[in-house]
């Protein structure tokens, strides 16, 4: 035990303090570690009496590898700790440095020595315990009692004035306040802020002051008079009557790169703008704001992330308001509805971080609307079409699992034995555009979700009323993606005065019923052929949806006459529906 004590002392310093730090002596001979005597002793106070040679020996070597890098461990950050002296804590961090619990319980104000002692051939070096009388330590006084955290309220202000309590600050005059309020710097030209209070305080001379903080005095933004001039005549261009005009000013904010010092005063306009025709149910002005909305989207020199907070609660509110208009069972309003909730998808297309987190603010408050139970089934129509232009997953979350609940409103709206016919109108034409809506939107997704076949009994027992238009819709997209599937096998040319339809499937050739038109290229040039005649009535038929699937076109050369495979890329005339592919 004593050579263990003492080659601590040596190396690692155990009984050292954190306070003072321990000499480190670096000639330290490879010999110095734990002997065996010092296992042996280490064994006979842990109850282990008779522990043989060979175990001790092995032992000893053991901790004295672990004692050994221990040390150099701690060595290593007093060394990045730029010293040439070890603390405790370079032990402590050693230990944790192995994965080893910290020492605990070495620390103290003063230095605590070893002890020395030596008797019967041995010498021990041990830490000196102080004596504590138990008696003087119950009879000393007790220390007070902490006070318990308590919450005292009071009142800041009553009807406007503050009462003089001493939990309210002192009141200030209403000249000061002016003052404070127009003149910030008027605070730094007062007697406190000259003077040292540090020399006040100390009674001794006063110190020079220096003036460091500049404070900008509160100035605000003018335009210019041309700038004025011409932010007069783009609002009134954009509101006015005038529609070439309002076309001009448009497109002089999408295109104009010098609207910087404006763009605060447009977001202003436009939300002012919103909020006071919203009230006067004013719906021409309201699409012509969120015309200019669009055009300030389209301005790629913009910054208009700042001026969020003004044009996303206007746009917002095209969306999912009540009332847009003064008759809203004859005005068009889901326009409006729709080309805002569009322009709330670029927005959040162009703007979403995830600092400002824009889209899912929005998803959230187009989801609450959906929610909600009083909202109207306008408001319902806006949400959906703010939903269905934020993206297919945004439906598959939000918009999927309510639609059974909007078919039973939808079936409230459309019910013949409502009593209240001015409500029931408008109700009505919102149910049938809901409809409208949630087939056109939800069919692509649940073609993607949903596996063929479809049941229309499945639909109708997820979906209620609305299975059945959604099943007709999701098997009219899955016809849709099979014909355009289908069709990147034939090789179009486009008519200049026909419109190119969807491709059709192929169908089973059958030589002896099809027909071949060989069509020159003088012909297209000139007066039309018979057979050119006949060509363009066939194309004006598949447009109307007349079956002639066993036609086909061959547009000759104008030198030998021999059948070519029309380029897509020209004009030619002659769109050719090429059941089989007849050329090498």
């Amino acid at each position: 035990m004593m050579n263990m004590m003492e080659d601590s002392q040596h190396e690692v310093g155990l009984g050292g303090v954190k306070s003072e730090p321990i000499e480190v002596d670096h000639q330290v001979e490879d010999t110095v570690g734990v002997s065996t005597e010092t296992i042996k002793i280490i064994a006979d106070t842990l109850g282990m009496p008779g522990l043989p040679e060979d175990a001790c020996r092995e032992l000893s070597e053991e901790v004295t590898y672990r004692l050994r890098m221990l040390t150099q461990n701690a060595q290593k950050f007093m060394n990045h700790g730029r010293r040439t002296k070890m603390f405790c804590d370079d032990i402590d961090h050693a230990l944790k440095l192995q994965g080893q619990e910290p020492l605990y319980g070495f620390q103290a104000q003063e230095h605590i020595p070893f002890r020395f002692s030596s008797g019967g051939g041995r010498d021990l070096h041990f830490l000196e315990d102080k004596e504590i009388d138990l008696n003087e330590l119950v009879n000393n006084q007790l220390p007070k009692i902490p006070m318990a955290p308590s919450l005292r309220a009071h009142w800041l202000a009553i009807d406007g004035i503050q009462p003089a309590i001493p939990e309210n600050p002192p009141p200030q005059s209403k000249d000061q306040l002016i003052t404070d309020s127009v003149d910030p710097a008027a605070k730094l030209k007062s007697g406190d802020a000259k003077d040292n209070k540090l020399g006040a305080v100390l009674g001794q001379a006063k110190m020079k002051t220096v003036e460091t903080v500049n404070v900008k005095q509160l100035a605000s933004h003018e335009l210019s008079v041309e700038q004025q001039l011409y932010f007069k005549e783009i609002t009134e261009a954009c509101v006015g009557s005038d529609e070439p005009r309002r076309a001009e000013a448009l497109q002089s904010l999408a295109c104009d790169p010098g609207l910087h010092q404006m763009l605060p005063r447009l977001a202003t306009f436009i939300a002012e703008g919103v909020r006071v025709n919203v009230v006067q149910h004013n719906l021409a002005i309201l699409i012509y704001l969120m015309r200019m909305v669009k055009s300030l989207l389209e301005n790629q020199t913009l910054y208009l992330e700042k001026y969020l907070h003004e044009l996303i609660p206007a746009v917002a509110t095209c969306i999912v308001s009540r009332q847009l208009c003064s008759r809203p069972d004859h005005d068009n309003h889901w326009a409006l509805r729709d080309f805002a909730s569009r322009m709330m998808a670029a927005i959040c297309k162009n703007f979403h971080t995830s600092t400002n987190n824009i889209q899912t603010r929005v998803t959230k408050m187009f989801s609450d609307a959906l929610k909600s139970e009083r909202a109207p089934l306008v408001s319902y129509y806006g949400a959906i079409a703010g939903l269905q232009e934020l993206g297919p997953d945004v439906i598959k979350v939000f918009i999927l699992p309510y639609i059974s609940i909007l078919a039973a409103k939808i079936d409230a709206a459309l019910d013949s034995n409502n009593s209240n016919l001015a409500t029931s109108s408008v109700e009505k034409i919102a149910a049938q555009n809901i409809r409208t809506l949630l087939v056109k939107s939800v069919s692509p997704v649940l073609k993607s979700l949903r596996d063929p076949p479809d049941y229309i009994e499945d639909y109708r027992l997820e979906f209620g009323s609305l299975g059945q238009p959604l099943h007709t819709g999701v098997e009219r997209a899955r016809k849709q993606s099979g014909n355009k599937s289908s069709g990147l096998a034939s090789t179009p040319a486009r008519l200049p005065s026909l419109t190119t339809p969807t491709a059709r499937p192929p169908q089973p050739s059958n030589a002896s019923q099809q027909k071949v038109f060989i069509v020159n290229q003088q012909q297209q040039q000139g007066q039309p052929s018979q057979q050119l005649q006949q060509v363009q009535q066939l194309q004006v038929q598949q447009l109307q949806g007349i079956q002639s699937p066993q036609v086909r076109t061959v547009v000759l050369q104008d030198g030998n006459q021999t059948p070519h495979r029309p380029n897509p890329t020209q004009q030619i005339g002659v769109r050719s529906v090429f059941q089989q592919n007849p050329f090498p």
